[in-house]
Order: structure tokens, then sequence, then C-alpha cells
């Protein structure tokens, strides 16, 4: 059933929870995990959760993680916990066993939104952009992208992992919807490839060798491959095309922070 973009909302879920207990930002920031980096005042996950609940697409917040004495430190973030604001859980294993679960508590009715606390520069704004195109699509699944030579027009040397396709070069933007309660079948392929997923060629292996042939000639589109992938899963995925360079901006090194305090700085300065 087709959904209407302007009316319909989705249930939000942000992953927070640390990949590992040995952390370099983590210690270089003397945080009590990496959702809880302090950014110019700000813990960075509330930064997400900021935008999210301006925007006008989302409905309900879940939050998976951080462990909740981490989360108790910020005051503002635990009283949101505390009246129902954010719906907390404890982190799983890993972020797609958080998000798989997550997404089982919840509803069949509802379509998710999911992305991270390392994601500081999102905005309402992106979110709404990226919803109401996922939800226009009719489609299971989408995930989004933003072209990379944008995003080093305005990060130049910045070091990203790029999926280069015939049809364009592309950052992925940590932002994913699962529209449909079939489309939910996608987080237990993720499960599979989580670790693989900043080496693009494993992930287009799964796909078959044809498909690694082609890709590594520079034959492979992005629509080819979403279309691959698409009959290998039994689902209808798009990729949601971001005009936004910070949507593809997260934070996983220190470096990273770095870059996102930079920006953040140049933005107040614009502003002021």
């Amino acid at each position: 059933m087709q959904l209407d973009p302007e009316t319909h909302q989705m249930t939000a879920i942000v992953l927070a929870g640390d990949r590992t207990k040995a952390d370099s930002l983590v210690n270089h920031s003397e945080a009590n995990a990496k959702a809880m980096i302090d950014i110019d005042g700000l813990p960075m996950v509330r930064r997400v959760l900021n935008a999210l609940r301006s925007a006008k697409v989302v409905d309900k917040i879940f939050l998976a993680g951080p462990e909740e004495a981490a989360l108790n430190t910020d005051q503002p973030l635990a009283d949101w916990v505390a009246k129902g604001e954010v719906n907390w859980r404890p982190p799983e294993s890993s972020p797609s066993t958080s998000a798989y679960n997550a997404m089982r508590s919840l509803d069949e009715s509802e379509s998710v939104l999911l992305t991270t606390a390392d994601h500081p520069l999102l905005t309402p704004e992106m979110v709404n952009a990226f919803g109401r195109q996922s939800l226009a699509d009719d489609v299971d699944v989408t995930v989004g992208l933003a072209p990379h030579a944008l995003v080093t027009e305005a990060y130049p040397g910045i070091k990203k992992t790029v999926l280069r396709f015939s049809d364009g070069e592309f950052c992925g933007c940590n932002l994913f919807a699962f529209i449909t309660p079939e489309g939910r079948r996608a987080a237990s392929f993720w499960r599979k490839i989580e670790q693989q997923r900043k080496k693009p060629l494993v992930v287009i292996g799964l796909l078959g060798w044809s498909a690694v042939i082609r890709y590594r000639l520079g034959l492979l589109s992005l629509e080819e491959a979403l279309a691959k992938l698409s009959k290998r899963l039994g689902l209808r995925i798009r990729a949601v095309i971001l005009p936004y360079a910070n949507a593809a901006i997260d934070v996983d090194s220190i470096s990273d922070l770095m870059l996102v305090k930079g920006s953040l700085e140049k933005a107040a300065a614009q502003d002021a």
C-alpha cells in the first residue's frame, strides 16, 4: 500500500551502543561511552535526538544504548527517557543485533527510520527529506547516500568509504528506512555483513562473481547493484540520494571529531 509521505510518520531507532570497550575515541574524549562524547556542550547522541524530535516525519523514538549508567550522566537525556519521550533499551552485542531486536519489539504496521548516535551533524531537514522520499518510493527498504563529490567539496581530503558505481560515487549516510513489515528482513541480512560494512568489494561479492567483476571494471551501476540485492532478498530496495554533505559525516575517529567541531564552529561564526 502506498503511504502518504506528507502525513505518514515513522518510528526512529537510534543505535547508541559501543562496538568495543577499547575505543581510542572514547578514551581521547574521556566520555564513558561513544554516544556521550561532548561536542560543544552537548553529548553527541543528544544532537541526533534533537534532530529527530524536531523532524515532522518522526513520531516515536527508540534509543538502543548507551548503557544505563552512561545515559544517566546527562540529565536532559535521562529526563526524556523517564518521561517516555524517548524509549530507551540497553544495547545488544552489536549494532545490527540492536537494530534487529528493536524492530522486533515494534508493531508490524510501523515504518522504521534507523540512524546512529555518531551522526552529530544530522538535521531535521535531512531527516524529513530522507523519510519523505523513502515513503514516496513505494519500496520495502531504502538506504541514504550522498554524492562523494559533494562530500569532498565540503570537506577536502576527508577519508570516507566510497561506493564507486558506473553512474556515480557515493558515501553512506547512516540513514536507513524499513518501510514495510517485509523490509525488516533486511536487518537480518545486515547482521551477516556488519563486520564487512566498510569493505565495498566484500559486500558486492555477496551479489555474485559477475557483480564483483562488473564493479571492478567500473561497469556496475548503483541501480543494477540494488536490483541484484533486491532479487537476492526478495525485497524492493532503493537508494535515496541526499543533497547534504553533512549527512555523510559520522564520528569514528579523533580526526572525525575534530572535523565536526570545526564544522560547527564555522556554522556558528556564519550565523553570528
